[in-house]
C-alpha cells in the first residue's frame, strides 16, 4: 500500500525523525523512529519505492508484526515473541490442581439452551446450597493517610479517583490486619502496573527489609515499580502465569525467609484460585515441613535489645508476629467469577459436600455474571458504563474490573424469561457468594482464618468484595529451642 498524503485529520507533517506513513485507522502519522536518511520505519518501509524490492512477511511467532523475508532467520533469534528459557521458579501446572477428566462432560450447552425446568432445578440447587450463608457482608470500607494527598488532588478524573479509593481501602484493610509492617515480602498477584505495591511501599516509609514481588503474566506498560529507589525496599517483577509459579524457588524468598503477604486488586476469576493454591499449598505447606526459624528469634539475632526497644517506642512492634509463618496474610479483591474454572477451583470439596459437581459449578459461574451485567440500564448507569470502559483503556491490565456494566459473553443469551431483573441479580450474587464460600472453606482447611467483606462502595466498583485471611496460631510452626 502506498503512503497516504497528508490529510486534514492529521497534523499535516510527521514529527521530525519519525515515520512518514499516515495510519488511516488512527488518523495520525506513525510515531516509530526512522533510520538516518530514511522516510519510513521498517514496518512501513514497503510504502516507499526504494524498498519495493524487499518483501515483508508476517512474523511466524507473532503475526502482529512483519519482518523482511530475507532477514527472517536473524529475526527469529531475537524476536520478543520467541520462547525463552524457563526460570527456576517456573514449574509447569504446579498450582493448577488435579485434572479429573471424568468429572467434566465433553460439552456443556449454553445457559440459553437450557429448558425452563432445567433452569428451575439449577436455581433450586443453588438456593438449597446457599441456605445458612450470610448474604449480607460486613462493610469494611477504609482509607489510609498515605493516599490522602492523591485522593484530594483536583487534577484527578473519575477514573483515577475510583482506583485510588479502592487502593486506599485495600491498604487500610492490610493495616487493620497488622500486616503493614517491616520484615515482610509482599507478593502482588495480577500486579499490572504495580500501583497497589507502590502505595504499600509509600505507607511503609522507611520500614526495614521490605520486599515486593510483582507477578504479572503479560508485558505491562507504564509500570511504577521501576521508579522506587528506597534503600530498604526491593522490587522484583516476574512475568509468569500464576499457574506455574513456585515461590519456593525465588532466590529472594529462599534467602531472606521473610513472611509473605499475598495481595491483589481485582484478581480475575481463576487467578484467585491459582494464587491461593500458590500461597497455602505450594509455598506455605513446603515451608512448614521444613519448620523454619521463628521470626522473633531472627529479629533478636539481627538486632540489639536497644534497637528492639526503639521499634517498640515507634509503634512498630505490634506488627511483628510472635511466630514466623510462611504466609502472614492474604488480602485479595475478588473479581470476574464467570472466569473461574472447575479444574483450578480450590473449593471442590465444599461443592462435593453439598452434592454439587463440575456441571453445577459451570452453570453457577456463568450465572454469576447476572450480578454485574447491567441489564436494563438507566441513563446514569449507561454513563457509568462509559466511564468504566475508559477506565479499562486507561489503566491497562491492572484493572480487571468486570464489575462495571460490560455484558459478558453469556449474559445476553442467558436471561430466562420467568425471572425479573432483581431476581436475576440476586441469583448472580448467590452464585458469587457460593463460589467464594468454597474458597473460605478451603482456607479454613489449610489453617487460616478467612473472611469476606465489602471494601468499597458499589458505585465505585460492583466487584467490591475483599477476601482476607490470617493464619491460625495452631498453623504456625512451633518455636524451636
Amino acid at each position: 500500500m502506498a503512503a497516504s498524503a497528508p490529510t486534514p485529520h492529521g497534523t499535516g507533517f510527521p514529527a521530525e525523525g519519525r515515520c512518514g506513513y499516515y495510519v488511516e485507522k488512527k488518523k495520525r502519522f506513525c510515531r516509530m523512529v526512522v533510520a538516518a536518511g530514511k522516510r519510513f520505519c521498517g514496518e512501513h518501509a514497503g510504502a516507499a519505492e526504494e524498498e519495493n524490492a524487499r518483501k515483508r512477511i508476517l512474523c511466524p511467532l507473532d503475526p502482529k508484526h512483519t519482518v523482511y523475508e530475507d532477514q527472517l532467520a536473524k529475526h527469529l533469534k531475537k524476536c520478543n515473541s520467541r520462547e525463552k528459557p524457563k526460570p527456576d521458579f517456573f514449574i509447569q501446572d504446579i498450582n493448577a490442581g488435579l485434572k479429573d477428566e471424568t468429572e467434566i462432560p465433553e460439552q456443556l450447552v449454553p445457559i440459553s439452551f437450557l429448558s425452563e425446568e432445567q433452569m428451575e432445578n439449577l436455581i433450586k440447587k443453588l438456593r438449597k446450597a446457599s441456605e445458612g450463608l450470610n448474604s449480607t457482608l460486613k462493610d469494611q470500607i477504609m482509607s489510609h493517610p498515605a493516599l490522602h494527598d492523591a485522593l484530594n488532588d483536583p487534577k484527578n478524573g473519575d477514573s483515577a479517583t475510583k482506583h485510588l479509593k479502592q487502593q486506599a481501602s485495600i491498604l487500610g484493610n492490610i493495616e487493620k490486619l497488622k500486616l503493614l509492617g517491616p520484615r515482610r515480602c509482599f507478593v502482588e498477584f495480577g500486579a499490572g502496573k504495580g500501583k497497589l505495591s507502590h502505595w504499600v511501599d509509600i505507607a511503609l516509609k522507611d520500614a526495614e527489609k521490605v520486599h515486593f514481588i510483582l507477578v504479572e503474566k503479560v508485558t505491562t506498560r507504564f509500570k511504577v515499580d521501576g521508579k522506587h529507589r528506597k534503600k530498604n525496599s526491593v522490587f522484583e517483577r516476574l512475568q509468569i502465569d500464576i499457574q506455574h509459579l513456585c515461590l519456593n524457588k525465588i532466590p529472594l524468598l529462599s534467602k531472606e525467609k521473610l513472611p509473605v503477604v499475598g495481595i491483589g486488586k481485582h484478581l480475575c476469576g481463576v487467578a484467585t484460585d491459582l494464587a491461593l493454591r500458590c500461597l497455602v499449598e505450594t509455598y506455605a505447606a513446603s515451608c512448614e515441613e521444613r519448620n523454619e526459624e521463628p521470626l522473633a528469634k531472627r529479629v533478636k539475632n539481627d538486632k540489639t535489645e536497644k534497637e528492639i526497644n526503639t521499634l517498640a517506642k515507634e509503634g512498630n512492634e505490634k506488627n511483628i508476629p510472635e511466630k514466623w509463618t510462611p504466609v502472614a496474610g492474604i488480602v485479595i479483591a475478588l473479581c470476574c467469577h464467570h472466569r473461574c474454572d472447575w479444574r483450578h477451583y480450590v473449593g471442590k470439596e465444599y461443592f462435593r459436600a453439598l452434592g454439587l459437581g463440575a456441571v453445577e459449578f459451570h452453570y453457577f459461574q456463568r450465572m454469576s455474571s447476572w450480578a454485574t451485567c447491567g441489564m436494563q440500564k438507566t441513563s446514569l448507569e449507561a454513563s457509568n458504563s462509559s466511564t468504566k470502559r475508559k477506565d479499562k483503556q486507561n489503566d491497562g491490565s491492572e484493572e480487571h474490573d468486570d464489575g462495571g456494566y460490560r455484558i459478558t459473553d453469556d449474559s445476553t443469551e442467558s436471561l430466562p424469561g420467568f425471572l425479573n431483573v432483581e431476581e436475576k441479580k440476586k441469583i448472580g450474587h448467590l452464585c458469587k457468594l457460593l463460589i467464594d464460600q468454597g474458597r473460605i472453606n478451603y482456607l479454613q482447611q489449610k489453617g487460616f482464618n478467612p473472611a469476606l467483606q465489602y471494601y468499597t462502595d458499589p458505585l465505585v466498583s460492583l466487584e467490591n468484595v475483599l477476601l482476607t485471611a490470617l493464619p491460625n496460631h495452631s498453623s504456625s510452626p512451633e518455636t524451636t529451642a
